[in-house]
């Protein structure tokens, strides 16, 4: 029997010399000693992102429901003034019936469809 060579040579591309400028940097030194211990090097360090994001976000998660609920309450204050007349209230079953009946009424067969006028210059979208 001969002796079997591997397909692929076992040097090491990169020697582990001290002397060697791509082992001193400090990604090289990271990534050996996370393979020794990986939770404080890796673990950790994301735990206390997450934790740490997540109260930070927590007032300004607040802050956009509060601005949202003060602008629902500005609509509120303009209701009561009467800027929303033209909207019909529909309350009650028999108002229900009524309105019902009202929107049946109406004759969905005879429409026409009419194009929109186009800006001048914009594609009309015709072959």
């Amino acid at each position: 029997m001969g002796l079997i060579r591997s397909a692929f040579p076992s040097k090491r591309f990169r020697p582990s010399n001290p002397t060697n400028p791509l082992t001193s940097t400090i990604a090289a030194k990271y990534q050996r000693n996370l393979s020794k211990h990986p939770f404080l090097l890796f673990g950790l360090p994301f735990l206390t992102i997450m934790i740490g994001a997540s109260f930070l976000l927590t007032p300004t998660t607040a802050l956009r429901y509060e601005r949202h609920d003060r602008k629902v309450r500005q609509m509120s204050k303009d209701e009561e003034l009467g800027l929303g007349q033209g909207k019909r209230r529909v309350s009650g079953q028999e108002m229900m019936k009524e309105e019902y009946y009202r929107l049946a009424a109406k004759d969905l067969d005879d429409w026409e469809n009419r194009r929109v006028e186009r800006l001048p210059g914009e594609h009309d979208g015709r072959l």
